[in-house]
């Protein structure tokens, strides 16, 4: 007998979904029968992954939005919910990579603003724009490996990637009393553009190719591979299912590995 699609009728807002994992995360909602509505710096991108969303019959809202502005997140939370209802989830995916240093131009605090605080910003801002019980509701952030471990040059990523599972464990105790779960995924290595340019710049530190960065990178990846968004996305897909029951105040490490 044919089951409806898991998601039929939920709404779920992405943020950071015009490329990578969350437009990954936003396909496999969609293929799930969800209505989505997408959130981010980058419009045209974010209408890309519309137009795409569309084509799959899912209904989607759009609206652009800088998660390090709580107004601005919140206004446009608000806007997603008048145009599509209540939410059944949230996924805070937006945020910035690559290395900063001492000086004038350390990027340290931009990286802590946008994925940190940024990330807190918009979950408060879906708080009170989830649909009522008793059916749980989901927060899931997407953090990092580098959360796990330190990485050269790499302090206000770490930094910023780590406070989220804090950020993820307080917020689920807080929700639970709600019937919020509240959780993380951690990738490590995800073939999006912002794992190339780490590359590339792993590359030029190295006076190498990109192809020989590669393959000192998978040194320390057991299964020497890098995942695919859509994996990430069916490991969402699975904590905002009926089978993710119960699962919350979590950190699930997707990583090929690499977290041994």
């Amino acid at each position: 007998m044919n089951q409806p699609p898991r998601q039929q009728g939920q709404h779920f807002l992405v943020t950071g979904a015009g490329t990578g994992i969350g437009r990954a995360i936003a396909t496999r909602l969609a293929e799930e029968g969800a209505a989505l509505s997408l959130v981010g710096r980058r419009d045209a991108a974010l209408q890309d992954t519309a137009a795409a969303l569309r084509a799959l019959g899912a209904p989607v809202f759009v609206a652009s939005a800088d998660i390090r502005d709580a107004a601005a997140i919140q206004a446009a939370v608000q806007a997603a919910v008048q145009a599509q209802g209540l939410l059944r989830g949230v996924v805070a995916n937006a945020g910035v990579g690559g290395p900063n240093a001492p000086g004038a131009d350390d990027r340290f605090t931009d990286l802590v603003q946008t994925n940190l605080v940024g990330t807190y910003h918009t979950l408060r801002a879906c708080q009170d724009q989830l649909a009522e019980g008793p059916d749980p509701r989901h927060m899931v952030v997407v953090a990092s490996i580098l959360g796990r471990i330190g990485v050269a040059g790499y302090t206000g990523y770490c930094a910023s990637k780590s406070g989220l599972f804090g950020l993820v464990r307080a917020l689920a105790q807080e929700l639970a009393a709600t019937g919020v779960q509240v959780n993380a995924v951690a990738p490590g290595w995800v073939e999006t553009e912002m794992a190339w340019q780490g590359l590339d710049g792993m590359a030029q530190a190295m006076g190498s190719t990109r192809a020989q960065a590669f393959a000192e990178a998978m040194k320390a990846v057991p299964l020497g591979r890098m995942s695919q968004p859509a994996e990430i996305a069916g490991l969402v897909a699975w904590l905002v299912s009926a089978d993710g029951r119960g699962v919350t105040g979590q950190g699930l490490d997707m990583n090929n590995g690499a977290w041994m």
